[in-house]
Formats: structure tokens, C-alpha cells, sequence
């Protein structure tokens, strides 16, 4: 059988990207877009059997990508999120999209641990007044987490974990999600976010969670911690928040717009803890995100059912012969 096309998107040079797929050997042709902008995407698409996404969320197969791709079978994507992918494109063509769920749960559970800790600490206010010659033992604050309750939106892999780590702390969690179940620690998301003394979301984002999460309505002096994306909690309503006093501090690693823009209000809010999206980006889980997309690529390839799809198609890999190979 003649070697799979493959069209590989994320932003690493290409001899790194021959090196990080070398165990598939020549079952496929490896191919990079010519540069990476929109218009070189769609130039390298119609020879393209297998595209391997790019977790920045820059190169995306939308609709239009997806019509470009007549020969496209399978896309994998580097990430837990899928934002920007056409989901219903891609199953309308038949074409199986499958994400790495659960490889960076460990990772991005515990900065939600660390986030959170940091926040009732008051660790990053404390080490401030410290390097400027303060020594305000009094007039910090700081609260303990144990007793408290905590409320965490999205109950997949990530979720669970930070779960299981709040509750470790002696936390009283409860938690939502977009599937109702009948369990004693599920909760309606109003009850949730109004009642809980941390609100942690994880959720992906989609038309469904967008804006999900209106900081004014959070329980006076809480603490929000968003490791999900920028989109889910309400960027606007979050800021008004903060300088209201409303709200006790917010942790994200995630925003609207990334990277963040330098007038963005958010930069100038003392009681805000920023990271760069790299919740979950660890050398662990690195690793994991690795063995999971060649383990998907090499089923593809070989004809053994992936994992992972996440837009309904069947997980088998089926090559398309419509057209003659594209060289």
C-alpha cells in the first residue's frame, strides 16, 4: 500500500516534525503547509489523507478548509480543545476528528490547585510587599482552603482530578456539567456558581459554554480559576468583578484574545494571578500528548479503530480513492 499523505500543522520546524513522527517510518508522506498562513493551509489541503492540527489554534479546518480536503480521512489534534474546527464539516464529509483527552489532566488539575492556593494566600501580594521592604503580616488576609466550598465546572478527565484534589484539602465540592446526573455531587450551575467559594472551570469551550460563566454572579469575595478557555467566562462581566471588590481574586491561564493584549484591563488589577496558557504544558504531559497522537496515527495508518473521536464518526480510518494520489 502506497504511504499515507500526511499534512502536518503545528508550529515546529519541519525537520523537528520529521523527527517527532519518524517511528511511522514510511507509511507516510510527511508534508507542511509552505508557510503558515491561511492561504498556504488551503493550497496544501488537496492532496492532504491525514492532517495532524496545530494546538495554537492558528490553521484550523473550518468549512472551507474541510471542502479543500476531497481526500481527507482523519484529523488528530495535538490538544484536548478543538477550538475552530469545523465538527459538523468534518462528520458531513465523513471525516473522524479525534482530540488527546486526558493526557494533560494531571498537569492542568494541579495548577488549578496551585492557582487556587495562591489566590487564598495571598502568595503572589505577599511576596510583592516582601521584595519592596514591606512586611505586612497583618494586613493580608489569607484564607484556608479547607471547609470551603468549591464548585467545578466540567467533569471530564481535568475535572475529576481537580476534584479529587480539592476534596484531599478537606474542600466541600460539588460540580457541574452539561449532562445532568444523578449523583449526590452534581449541581444545578446556578446553585453552583452563586454558592461556592471557588468556582474552577474546565469545561470546553462551544456555542453551548460560551460566556457560560458570569463573574456578578459568583458568591461576594469568591475566587475564579479558568483553565478551560477565555471564552467561557464572560471577560467583561469578570473585570467589572474585580474592580467592583465583588469578587476575592481570579486565577487565569486562558483569555479571549491570546496572547493577551498590553491595554488589556486585566493586566492592571492587583488581585488577578495571569498565566500564559500553560496550565497544562509539563514535560509529563508532553510526553503523554506525544505517545497518544503517534499510538492514533499508527492505528489510522494500519487500519485498527483510533480513539478519541470526538465529532460522532466511526473510528475506523477508511482511505478515500476519489481521486488519483496528489503528489
Amino acid at each position: 500500500m502506497s504511504p499515507w499523505n500526511l499534512l502536518a500543522l503545528p508550529p515546529l520546524p519541519e525537520q523537528a516534525m520529521r523527527g517527532l513522527l519518524a517511528p511511522l517510518g514510511d507509511r507516510v508522506t510527511l508534508r507542511v503547509p509552505a508557510s503558515r498562513d491561511r492561504d498556504a493551509l488551503l493550497a496544501a489541503l488537496p492532496g492532504a489523507e491525514i492532517v495532524l492540527g496545530d494546538w495554537t489554534g492558528a490553521l484550523v479546518m473550518d468549512a472551507e478548509a474541510v471542502a479543500a480536503a476531497p481526500r481527507l480521512a482523519f484529523v488528530q489534534q495535538p490538544s484536548v480543545g478543538v477550538d475552530g474546527h469545523d465538527l459538523a464539516a468534518l462528520a458531513a464529509a465523513g471525516v473522524p476528528l479525534a482530540n488527546t483527552p486526558g493526557v494533560s489532566a494531571a498537569a492542568v488539575s494541579e495548577w488549578c490547585l496551585a492557582a487556587t492556593l495562591s489566590l487564598s494566600r495571598k502568595l503572589a501580594e505577599a511576596d510583592a510587599a516582601v521584595r519592596a521592604g514591606k512586611w505586612p503580616q497583618q494586613g493580608l488576609l489569607p484564607h484556608e482552603l479547607r471547609g470551603k466550598r468549591a464548585g467545578v465546572i466540567g467533569y471530564g478527565p481535568i475535572g475529576v482530578m481537580c476534584a479529587d484534589l480539592l476534596r484531599a484539602l478537606g474542600c466541600e465540592v460539588a460540580y457541574w456539567t452539561r449532562t445532568p446526573r444523578e449523583d449526590p455531587g452534581y449541581q444545578d450551575l446556578d446553585a453552583l456558581v452563586s454558592g461556592s467559594d471557588v468556582v474552577v472551570v474546565v469545561i470546553a469551550l462551544s456555542a453551548e459554554t460560551r460566556g457560560l460563566v458570569d463573574p456578578r454572579r459568583m458568591k461576594q469575595g469568591a475566587l475564579l480559576v479558568n483553565a478551560a478557555r477565555g471564552g467561557v467566562v464572560d471577560q467583561d462581566a469578570l473585570v467589572e468583578a474585580l474592580r467592583s471588590g465583588h469578587l476575592g481574586g481570579a486565577a487565569l491561564d486562558v483569555f479571549e484574545t491570546e496572547p493577551l493584549p498590553a491595554a488589556d484591563p486585566l493586566r492592571d488589577l492587583p488581585n488577578v494571578l495571569l498565566s500564559p496558557h500553560v496550565a497544562g504544558v509539563t514535560p509529563e504531559s508532553t510526553g503523554r500528548l506525544v505517545t497518544a497522537v503517534l499510538d492514533n496515527l499508527a492505528a489510522a495508518v494500519e487500519g485498527r479503530e483510533v480513539t478519541g473521536v470526538v465529532n460522532g464518526i466511526s473510528p475506523k480510518i477508511s482511505r478515500k480513492f476519489t481521486q488519483s494520489p496528489i503528489a
